[in-house]
């Protein structure tokens, strides 16, 4: 529609009650608005920037195949509902590692990448020991997680952010997550991502917690390449993530976080899918 200019102040107006009264041209041209502008720009965007603070990250390192574990699943379940916790405050990841398969039930959620994820974290913290559970929050170890959870992540909060991420997921299409994810930070650092799914039940049929039914949430279904970057470069990166076949998209949600060279987690991110991509 072809804008005009007058020095007429009442001229938009009148063009505008000579429109209503001709509502066959109101609809003409609102279809060439609507022709014109992008799709983008007219759908609700998917898309969420990290705060000034800093969000924390506590990673369970478990398996299904442990005994001891089924209790540390249920504690992160339960985060909002004991402590009060929300995704602005802590953002948990349960990543099942694959060295307890071998015992009589293999973890159909491990992979060994998370188990070397392990081992590095580990190995930064000069420990030689792996276990299941096993938490860390920022990257660092949390032995007493049952006590102390809420004090560190209170502390971390307080923390003003020293890394900023932002991410866009683009579109859902043959089982793949296209997004953006921009980050920077004040270290040289690495960006992770992964996909996480909520509410997954599992059946165990066998080794030590066989005839258990195991509800899990904030499981890493997908893991991506970390991408290296330098202090205070903006990174800007288009990725994708396979979805798998036996996911629940409403259960779905997309996780970045950003880690110094040292270890430390600077800053976390998640965005569940939104409604209109499936």
């Amino acid at each position: 529609m072809e804008m005009i200019y007058s020095t007429n102040r009442n001229r938009p107006l009148t063009m505008m009650k000579s429109l209503l009264r001709k509502p066959g041209i109101l609809v003409a041209a609102l279809a060439a608005w609507l022709t014109a502008t992008p799709l983008t720009l007219l759908a609700a965007t998917c898309s969420k920037t990290s705060p000034a603070h800093t969000i924390a990250l506590l990673e369970l390192y478990t398996s299904e195949g442990c005994d001891s574990c089924p209790n540390a699943d249920r504690f992160v379940s339960n985060l909002a509902k004991s402590m009060s916790l929300t995704s602005d405050q802590v953002i948990p990841l349960s990543l099942h590692v694959d060295y307890w398969d071998y015992i009589g039930w293999k973890d159909a959620f491990a992979k060994p990448v998370f188990t070397q994820r392990q081992r590095q974290l580990a190995q930064l913290a000069n420990s030689r020991t792996v276990y299941t559970p096993e938490f860390f929050l920022a990257g660092r170890e949390l032995r007493e997680w049952r006590n102390n959870l809420s004090a560190e992540v209170a502390r971390i909060n307080r923390q003003a952010a020293q890394a900023n991420i932002q991410l866009t997921i683009n579109k859902l299409e043959s089982k793949q997550l296209f997004f953006s994810v921009s980050a920077s930070s004040t270290k040289n650092a690495h960006l992770y991502f992964a996909l996480v799914e909520q509410s997954i039940v599992s059946k165990i049929m066998a080794g030590e917690n066989r005839g258990a039914t195991l509800q899990h949430d904030f499981v890493a279904r997908e893991w991506g390449d970390p991408i290296p970057f330098n202090a205070s470069v903006i990174n800007t990166q288009n990725r994708q993530l396979p979805i798998p076949s036996n996911a629940v998209f409403k259960n779905l949600s997309l996780l970045a976080f950003v880690q110094s060279d040292k270890g430390e987690v600077l800053q976390a991110l998640s965005l569940p899918l939104c409604s209109n991509l499936f």
